[in-house]
Formats: C-alpha cells, structure tokens, sequence
C-alpha cells in the first residue's frame, strides 16, 4: 500500500496593505476637482498636498512590495500635482488681478469740463468722482469756460450740468476723461439744461 507524505500547512496569504496609496488618488481627484472653483479652491491646497504625500509613500510601499496599488498611487499623485500647478495658476492670477486694481486705484486722470455757446449767462455744476467726491457751482458770465480736476481711485468720472440764465441763448457741454471725449450734449432756451456725465 502506497503512502502518502501529507501535504505541508499552508500559510494564509497575506495581502500587502494599500490604504495610503488610495487615500492620495481619492484626496488628489478631490483636491483637483475644488482647485478649478474660485474661492472655494482655497481648500484645495491642503487636499492636493496631503495627495501628494500620501501618493509618494504609497509608491514607495508598493515598491518595496508592501502594497499593491501602485499604479492606483502613481495616478494619485498625478492628480494631486495637476490639482497643486492649478491652485498656484490660481494664485498667480488673482495677484495680477489685485496688482492691476491697485494700480488703476493710483493711476491720476484728468478730468475736463467744458461749456460754450452764446449765452449770456449760465450756472454750471461740476462733479468729481474718484477716491473722493466733490462738488462745485459756478455762475459763469463769459463763455467760453472750462476747468480741470486731477482724480485718482477705481472710479474716475465726472459731471457737468450747465443751466442757462433767464436771457436764454444756448450752450454745449462736453466732458473729456484723460483727452478721450465721453459726452457733449447742447440746450437752448430759458433756464434750459444740458447735462454731461461718464458715468
């Protein structure tokens, strides 16, 4: 009778952890998915790093074969370093953005106001708008008038409204920001009104 040398026990399996690598690829593809919405993007930053590490030690378990997932810890940190160059981009724009409000906040601009016509007199109001607002009256017995006002702020416009006397006649208004005309407009008559305005 034949015998038989019993099989030797065999050792459970035990499969390689891969919990780091698949934590970087699911916070990179978060991380990655807010970094393209503005504002809400700033909680990308942390996801996309923390991807980014979680993706590198898991490539690195699975190549010293602790883990099996390297392909899914490769992809993590893909997705993380993708998600990391958008919120930079991100950065990049948004302080153009603030540079380029900060310096048409400073940049001066020359307002003009200009009233003419045959009119024997007339009451002309001015505004300024710009870091600051202000007002002036004037009556004016001689036209031609004109007068200029240096502004600075994010808003730079102006009003001119110009009224004539009760001798009537007519006049014109015309306001020019930084030499580029932006209205005239004419009235004639008795205590008749032209108004001029960027805004």
């Amino acid at each position: 009778m034949t015998q038989y040398a019993p099989n030797p026990p065999q050792q459970p399996v035990t499969r390689p952890s891969n919990g780091l690598g698949t934590s970087g690829f699911v916070l990179g593809v978060i991380g990655l998915v807010f970094s393209f919405i503005p504002l809400i993007g700033v909680v990308a930053w942390p996801l996309v790093i923390l991807g980014i590490i979680f993706s590198a030690v898991g490539i690195g378990k699975a190549t010293n074969g602790r883990a099996t997932n390297k392909g899914l810890a490769i992809a993590g940190l893909v997705v993380s370093v993708v998600g990391l160059v958008v919120c930079v981009l991100w950065v990049a724009v948004w302080s153009e953005a603030v540079d380029d409000v900060n310096e048409e906040a400073n940049r001066e601009a020359v307002i003009r106001y200009e009233v003419t016509g045959d009119a024997p007199s007339a009451d002309v109001t001015y505004s300024t708008y710009g870091d600051e607002m202000t007002t002036n009256q004037e009556t004016v017995t001689q036209l031609p008038w004109h007068k200029e006002v240096t502004t600075t702020g994010i808003v730079k416009d102006g009003q001119l409204i110009v009224t004539t006397g009760p001798d009537g006649g007519s006049v014109t208004c015309k306001l020019t920001v930084d030499g580029e005309v932006v209205k005239t407009a004419t009235a004639s008559g008795v205590f008749a009104m032209a108004t001029c305005d960027s805004i």
